[in-house]
């Protein structure tokens, strides 16, 4: 069974050989920890824990991505405006105004190399005269949206190994970087009419990209990203949810299903259980990471809502860090439950952080690959 076969079927409901094995992305600050505890220097993660546990690893013919870019073109100059007192100050590609430590810099605000706090003082968009400034950044026929390989890429991704993914943001992720989140949860009330007009400009956009990909290859999972939950709730009310996003999530989804596209994703931390009812009626039917700590509990997900939504992550990720009795005892209350009616890829329940030890990552993947079919 090659990869991209044994991923679909783990998150539909069939019978792969073995279920995917996934335990989660170590970022910076974890794998500098982890040479210092075992990890070999320049030896990626996966390929010495397939040596430690004596697996075999897949073999994946190579395949190009699809070099699609759902980003703003040109984006905006990233620079320091200023330093002090430990932090920076920048002017970061969105063209947001943002904060961080100097321990990093403004390359950690253009992608999620480690995890770095930030703090906004000034979002791009304020007024309707800013809007102006950023629509026209937004425009699929820019050159650069699409590589000029693209028919190529999408004719050799025609029988491929692995699992083919195409993600972008949803309106609420987009809007907040537009607007901010307390501007944007405003202007839901105070100026719904232009809420509703940028997220008619960015479904209109991504709807136009996504159709000339569908035109040419049908990925194996089209999926977006909201994050649109806090520990205890959802950022806006359910009701919100279906005024202002579902619309978008329908009008890509009716694509989707056009295209038999198989695995439709959202990507939300949080606590998610009040939005993953809405999800399921907008037809998306996978979900993660299912953080533990903002009080997801998996095994009643699964209760709730069975073979209608299926999931990735999952493990509480204080639980690997704990290692030992504490590590075994929560694998062995959620995955086993999942994995007896399918529709899971477990793994770490985000980013893994620093305080999860090398010897105790070994030992939790160990155990994921004994029930997972892998050992």
């Amino acid at each position: 069974m090659t990869p991209r076969e044994r991923q679909l079927q783990s998150l539909l409901f069939q019978c792969p050989d073995k279920v995917t094995l996934a335990p989660g992305g170590p970022r910076e600050s974890t794998r500098a920890v982890w040479h210092k505890q075992g990890l070999p220097e320049g030896v990626h993660y996966m390929k010495a824990l397939y040596e430690i546990l004596g697996i075999e690893p897949d073999v994946q013919r190579p395949q190009p991505d699809l070099g699609v870019d759902f980003k703003m073109i040109p984006q905006f100059e990233e620079k320091v405006l200023e330093h002090k007192d430990g932090h920076y100050i920048v002017q970061d590609w969105m063209g947001a105004i943002t904060e961080i430590s100097d321990e990093f810099d403004y390359t950690y605000i253009r992608s999620a190399k480690d995890f770095v706090t930030r703090k906004w003082h000034k979002f791009p968009v304020q007024t309707r005269a800013d809007w102006d400034q950023m629509v026209w950044r937004y425009d699929v026929d820019t050159p650069g949206r699409f590589p000029d390989d693209f028919d190529e890429r999408c004719q050799k991704l025609q029988d491929r190994d692995g699992f083919l993914r195409v993600h972008f943001n949803g309106p609420f992720w987009q809007l907040r970087e537009w607007v901010g989140l307390e501007n944007l949860c405003v202007m839901m009330i105070e100026d719904s009419d232009f809420v509703r007009e940028m997220i008619h400009h960015w479904t209109a956009f991504t709807s136009q990209i996504l159709n000339r990909i569908l035109q040419h290859i049908t990925p194996d999972q089209v999926g977006f990203s909201e994050d649109m939950a806090y520990k205890a709730h959802s950022m806006i009310s359910p009701a919100m949810v279906r005024a202002f996003l579902v619309p978008s999530y329908d009008q890509w989804i009716s694509q989707m299903k056009a295209a038999d596209v198989p695995v439709i994703f959202m990507d939300s931390d949080g606590q998610i259980e009040e939005l993953i009812p809405i999800w399921i009626e907008a037809g998306i039917n996978c979900c993660g990471p299912i953080e533990v700590a903002a009080g997801n509990d998996i095994v009643a997900f699964r209760e709730r809502f069975g073979k209608k939504m299926a999931y990735t992550g999952c493990v509480d990720k204080r639980a690997i860090a704990a290692g030992g009795d504490i590590m075994k005892a929560e694998v062995m209350r959620t995955v086993p439950p999942l994995l007896k009616a399918g529709g899971v890829i477990p793994g770490c329940d985000h980013g893994v952080p620093p305080d999860i030890s090398w010897p105790n990552f070994v030992a939790y993947t160990r155990l994921l690959a004994q029930l997972t079919g892998w050992i």
